[in-house]
């Protein structure tokens, strides 16, 4: 495996993510940020947070398996969700559990939360991107 995560001492260990990845792979992956479409461009989800970070997260799994990777690959995410706020937690890591286990994975890598004003079409409320390093 190409990545080591660590919660390093003197930094607080979050549950969802870990602070730091360490790679030694050769190949880099670069997952453009994946919305709640399915296969067809249809939304997934409509108005639904949970279900669209979990469609989100099997996207990004997709784009990872084409690269030859998994979730184990993954350096960094970068999660935009729309209007965020704190009351919005428990629909997003639902969705990651949701998706976490249909993946047979734990998504644990550095992640970035950022709220956004909107994203590319007005049903998508989350977008989810992914850097990954293979061996």
């Amino acid at each position: 495996m190409s990545i080591t995560l660590l919660n390093p001492d003197g930094l607080p260990e979050i549950d969802v993510y870990r602070q730091v990845a360490v790679a030694s792979g050769t190949k880099l992956v670069f997952v453009a940020g994946q919305v709640a479409w399915d296969a067809e461009g249809r939304t997934v989800g409509a108005g639904d947070l949970a279900a669209q970070v979990e469609q989100s997260y099997l996207n990004v799994g997709t784009a990872l398996s084409a690269a030859g990777g998994s979730f184990d690959d993954v350096a960094k995410l970068n999660i935009h969700v729309v209007d965020w706020t704190p009351d919005k937690m428990g629909p997003l890591l639902e969705g990651i559990s949701r998706a976490a286990a249909k993946l047979g994975v734990t998504p644990v890598p550095p992640t970035t939360l950022l709220g956004v004003a909107a994203l590319d079409v007005p049903d998508h409320l989350v977008e989810i991107e992914a850097t990954a390093v293979l061996d």
